[in-house]
């Protein structure tokens, strides 16, 4: 079982940094080791048949809003490509795609860049099945290209990328790294380090009021560098983030002292990351406001920030509630209660003048 050799990997390199490696390496590795983690590994992740299920894969309305918007810039800019960044099943392609076919509002090319080999060849076969016709469009991508015009969308693309975990003591801060007692993974506590202690200082010098001791939560330390390399390639066009999440004085409120980290094994949701390795999801809810200081310190524009309702809502799903599974499937993406309010979409621009649609109804960028 990949599993094991997972938890083998994981150990020794445990033994290797002298007893404990920080989360965000163990994070890394559990979900991308080649072949073992598990984007890596074969198991079925995405669907009702998987461990948790996408927006995409709930309702092709999703894609179709997503379709509008993406076809709003390419038209502001005059044409161009858009770049998915880890596209799934590639079930969000086939439905913008089509759409954007049916509306004669095709980009140049749909690329895709995936870290996932099994994934780019589920994705290969989605498309072949969804999207024959198109599939001369799409390109398959192993790194971010040097420079691109478009849209570059990332739905559920910045939940999974690995952070650090820490905890407030009295009088500084602390990580939680991953040790091994037992022959089992178990948390333990150690000074932050000085980069970490850094962006910790920082980050609650922007809080109404300190963190309390003993409160615990996440942070994501490559979203920085993630954004600058997005916005360097970025000559003309929008980035379009959509993902579960909050602005940052509700990320690090007081009652949510013991973060947001959370597993998702065969549907069911937890928050033991050690549980089985290599076969369940790790992730961690977004700090939208710390995905606009890095975009904008970049050198993108705050375009528009909204939750998934208005934001879709904007883009018409309504008005595509022609019958009443569609109306269940508006319900699933708008509710507060299903993902309406949960998830969240942000939008940064380069050289680009106009106000995108899928922000009109509601703009929450003044929450950031």
């Amino acid at each position: 079982m990949h599993s094991k050799r997972l938890c083998k990997l994981l150990r020794n390199e445990i033994t290797s940094a002298g007893g404990a490696i920080g989360f965000e390496r163990f994070m890394d590795l559990a979900l991308y080791a080649p072949g073992l983690g598990y984007y890596s590994a074969g198991a079925r992740k995405f669907g009702a048949e998987g461990d948790f299920v996408t927006a995409p894969e709930l309702s092709p309305l999703f894609s179709r809003c997503l379709a509008v918007q993406c076809a709003e810039i390419l038209a502001a800019v005059g044409g161009g490509d858009i770049l998915e960044l880890g596209a799934g099943t590639g079930t969000l392609a086939a439905g913008m795609l089509k759409e954007m076919a049916q509306q004669q509002q095709l980009p140049g090319r749909y690329l895709i860049l995936e870290v996932s080999a099994d994934l780019r060849e589920r994705q290969r076969r989605m498309l072949e099945e969804q999207a024959p016709a198109l599939l001369g469009k799409i390109e398959w991508l192993e790194c971010l290209p040097s420079a691109f015009t478009g849209v570059i969308v990332g739905n559920e693309l910045l939940d999974a990328l690995p952070v650090s975990r820490f905890r407030r003591a009295s009088q500084s801060f602390e990580e939680y790294k991953v040790a091994v007692e037992g022959g089992r993974f178990v948390w333990c506590l150690r000074p932050s380090s000085a980069e970490l202690h850094a962006a910790l200082t920082t980050l609650e010098t922007t809080l109404p009021q300190p963190l309390v001791e003993d409160y615990r939560s996440e942070i994501c330390m490559r979203l920085p560098a993630l954004l600058y390399s997005l916005a360097d390639l970025l000559t003309r066009g929008a980035l379009l983030l959509v993902d579960y999440g909050y602005p940052r004085d509700a990320y690090y409120h007081p009652d949510r002292y013991m973060g947001t980290l959370m597993c998702h094994y065969r549907q069911r949701a937890h928050d033991d990351p050690f549980l089985y390795p290599g076969l369940q999801d790790i992730t961690a809810h977004v700090d939208f406001t710390a995905v606009s200081e890095a975009a904008t310190a970049a050198g993108l524009e705050l375009a528009g920030y909204t939750t998934q309702a208005h934001f879709l809502l904007s883009l018409g799903i309504a008005e595509q509630a022609n019958d009443w599974r569609a109306a269940r499937e508006v319900q699933l993406l708008t509710l507060p209660d299903e993902m309406g309010e949960r998830f969240k979409a942000v939008a940064f621009s380069k050289r680009l003048d106009i106000a995108l649609r899928g922000f009109s109804l509601r703009d929450l960028s003044r929450s950031l």
